[in-house]
């Protein structure tokens, strides 16, 4: 995906370098567009986050507003979830949260890797992952 592209699509910044780093070595060298978690209703960047690694799904919460939101395709799947609210080892559950989008040769995503910064003690890991497998998918890099 070309960077115009990118830029039209609102994804690739917004992002800490140590979880971006993380969620760059977990896509391997697979082409990825990263996007960094923003509540559309007050700016905020810290969430508590629910996953469900058997649906493929994630949503936020904003912890300073509450607005909510899905994390790219999850709204289509989430009546059917059992999500739980991600924790990290410390015990902490607010965290950044990023998306890294994997992309096929001709620039379709391809798979969703959700990834989180702790608030407390900065620990990054990745929460969940799915395949997408329609097409188009674009829509999806603005799902954050």
């Amino acid at each position: 995906m070309d960077a115009e592209r990118q830029q039209r699509a609102g994804v690739g910044g917004d992002v800490s370098a140590e979880l971006a780093a993380h969620l760059r070595e977990a896509v391997g060298d697979a082409p990825a567009v990263l996007g960094g978690c923003v509540c559309e209703e007050c700016g905020g960047r810290v969430f508590t986050v629910w996953v469900d690694d058997t649906q493929g799904c994630a949503g936020r919460e904003c912890v300073r507003c509450e607005g909510r939101a899905f994390l790219a395709d999850s709204a289509e799947v989430w009546q059917e979830a059992d999500p739980e609210v991600a924790e990290c080892p410390c015990g902490g559950d607010e965290f950044e949260a990023a998306v890294a989008f994997t992309l096929t040769a001709d620039g379709a995503v391809r798979w969703v890797t959700v990834g989180l910064r702790c608030h407390r003690d900065g620990a990054t890991g990745v929460y969940t992952d799915w395949k997408i497998d329609y097409a188009p998918a674009d829509h999806l890099l603005r799902a954050l």
